[in-house]
Parts: structure tokens; C-alpha cells; sequence
């Protein structure tokens, strides 16, 4: 397992109650369950509406679970923001 660090952004830092973590994961994937498991189901609801930059480059709409992360990746959760 890789020790990555997550940064938590507007609804998805408030239901983690944290602005980052570090948590150990060798997929974005793991990085989500491995956050559920820490922060509960309210987390989970968020990050499934989030978009994710992985060491800075978009995630976009491939597999979570395919997206591997080395150790010292920070993977950025970003909900999605209203606005003009």
C-alpha cells in the first residue's frame, strides 16, 4: 500500500470534517473506501459526485479502480461548485 495524501474541497472537506488526510491506497478506489471507512456513509454520498486530480492531472471518467496511486500522490477530491 502506498501512502498518499487526499485533500478534501468544499462539501467533500465538510463531510470529512478534515481538510486532508493521508491514508494508505494503491488505487483512487481505495482512496474512497478507505475514507468511507474512516468518515462514513455522508462521505461516501459526496465523493460519488466528485471529480479527482490525481497528482495534479484529471481523473476524468476512467475506472477509479484502475487509477493507480504511488506513494506520496496527492489525490484532490473536488465537489462539484456552483457558480458563474
Amino acid at each position: 500500500m502506498a501512502e498518499v495524501t487526499v485533500r478534501y474541497w468544499a462539501a467533500a472537506r465538510d463531510a470529512a470534517g478534515v481538510t486532508e488526510e493521508r491514508l494508505q491506497a494503491d488505487t483512487l478506489a481505495a482512496v474512497g473506501a478507505a475514507a468511507t471507512e474512516r468518515h462514513g456513509h455522508r462521505l461516501a454520498e459526496v465523493l460519488a459526485r466528485c471529480s479527482f486530480l490525481v497528482d495534479e492531472e484529471p481523473a476524468g471518467r476512467r475506472d477509479p479502480a484502475t487509477i493507480p496511486l504511488r506513494p506520496g500522490s496527492v489525490v484532490e477530491a473536488l465537489p462539484p461548485f456552483a457558480g458563474g
